[in-house]
Parts: C-alpha cells; structure tokens; sequence
C-alpha cells in the first residue's frame, strides 16, 4: 500500500531549496559559472538569463546577491584576483631562499596563467574596458599589494645575502615577471598563426618558462 505522507513527513529536497539553505555555495557557483562566460564572451556578451539557467537559480536571486550585472562582473574580478594571491600565499616565499623564492614564484606565474588561461582573458577583457570597472573597486588594491610586499622582501633579503643586486625595485621586476608570463597566454593564437608556435604545447611551454626565469634571474643576480 502507498505511504501516506503525514503533517511532519520531510519533502525532498530540491536543488533551489539546497541553494536557499546555503547561501555561500550558491553565491560561490554563480561566480564560478560567471566567471567562464564573462572570460569568453566579456561584459557586454555575458548573459545574466545563461548564467542564471547554468546555475539553476533565477535573474532575481542573481541580482539579489550581487546588485546587476555589472556588480556580479565586479564579484568575478575580486574572485579572480583573490585566488590568485591565496594561491601564492601558499608557496611560503618568505621562508625560502631569496632566488630560490623567486624562481617559485616565476614558474608559480607562468604555470598559473598556463592552467587558468581562459579565465585569464578577464585581465584582458578588463584591459579592453580600461580598467573602469577595477577602479570602482577599492578592495582589489589591498588583495593585490601582498605580492608586492612578498617580492620586496625577497629582494631586501638577497641584497643582504648579497645574491641580488642592490637597487632592483619590486614593482618593475614583478610587472615584468607578469608581462612576461602572461604573454604566452595574451599572444598564443596570434603566434601559432604567425610564427608557426604553439606556445600551449607542453614542450614549447616547458622552453618558454626556462627562458622566462633565466631573463628575470640574470636581471636581479649581484
């Protein structure tokens, strides 16, 4: 005989009632599922009704948590960042070996960008936009200023281990480790056409991030 369901029997659970019941994780899916559609098709191409259909939630639980739609591009952009420094964080720099730190953090850069090339074209995506929509967010600076911070003290330490040269100023010698790291994910289709390159062919990369920390080494050495 079928059961009867009774006053106190419990429901199943849904996916929308699993979503209702844990904010953290519903907010922590729409960013991810955002984060692959405004990397591929950018702010203006990034539909909120795909995002939301992806994430089995709907517009308006979208906007409740994060406002519009630019506020949601503003959410991804922090993501981004936020992994990326927790994930240098991880290396523990500061208790290595001042070359031996910065050679981690040079392959650490390379290989970051590598794995995560197409959430990377955000950078890009940002870059097209000018940076406005960064500039609006003043918690993107503090995130960001820890790797500055981590490659200054691996520096102070190499001038008094006297294995870098004194004088090598922390900001331009992490904005040329990130130029050069993330050229091979910026230029690599314009390359393969060009030059015949596959930059993305673990070989060619292999090579690349070799030559990468041999130009940033020979840059810093006393």
């Amino acid at each position: 005989m079928p059961v009867k369901r009774g006053a106190g029997a419990r429901r199943p659970r849904t996916a929308k009632s699993v979503q209702v019941r844990d904010p953290e994780r519903t907010r922590a899916n729409i960013i991810n599922v955002a984060t692959a559609e405004f990397a591929e098709l950018g702010l203006t191409g990034a539909r909120v009704d795909a995002i939301a259909e992806r994430t089995q939630t709907s517009k308006r639980m979208l906007y409740y948590y994060f406002g519009d739609k630019e506020g949601l591009y503003q959410a991804v952009l922090l993501s981004y960042y936020e992994k990326l420094r927790s994930a240098e964080r991880a290396l523990d720099l500061t208790h290595q070996p001042p070359l031996t730190a910065l050679k981690m953090l040079v392959e650490f850069t390379f290989d970051y960008h590598l794995k995560h090339a197409a959430i990377a074209r955000l950078v890009m995506v940002e870059n097209i936009n000018k940076g406005r929509h960064v500039a609006k967010m003043p918690s993107v600076a503090p995130v960001n200023s820890t790797i500055l911070a981590t490659v200054a003290d691996i520096l102070q330490r190499g001038e008094k281990e006297k294995a870098i040269r004194k004088g090598v100023d922390a900001f331009n010698l992490y904005t040329t480790i990130a130029a050069l790291c993330f050229f091979n994910v910026s230029n690599r289709y314009t390359f393969k056409a060009i030059f015949r390159h596959d930059m993305a062919d673990p070989r060619e990369a292999a090579a690349r991030r070799e030559v990468i920390w041999d130009t940033v080494r020979r840059s810093v050495i006393a």
